[in-house]
């Protein structure tokens, strides 16, 4: 049973960093699909924008009260759940309070 906690709270987790990764889709260079697909994807992701930021919030409170919600169980998290869930918490913090520098970040990375 504790497996299945773990693989929820895993889930959440990564699906929560995933959506805040993919609200910033507007902002970075998207060599790969082309003008045209990117200029398309861009008004698509920054039209998703804030969904996807809330959705990201909602999957994050969701990681939160499956890991530390222990009911009637005391069982203790391993400490990979922990730290993957603080990870995507930081990394939603980052793209909701500064989406242009980690966007810039990312750009001059890839031109590399």
């Amino acid at each position: 049973m504790s497996e299945v906690r773990d693989r929820k709270a895993y889930a959440a987790s990564v699906a929560a960093l995933l959506s805040a990764i993919s609200s910033l889709a507007c902002c970075l260079p998207l060599p790969f699909l082309g003008a045209l697909g990117a200029a398309g994807a861009s008004a698509v992701f920054s039209a998703l924008r804030p969904w996807l930021l809330v959705l990201s919030g909602v999957l994050l409170g969701t990681a939160f009260i499956q890991l530390y919600h222990h009911g009637k169980s005391c069982q203790r998290r391993n400490a990979l759940s922990k730290a993957i869930f603080w990870l995507a918490v930081g990394i939603f913090l980052a793209m909701l309070f500064f989406p242009q520098e980690i966007a810039a970040l990312l750009a001059r990375r890839q031109g590399s």
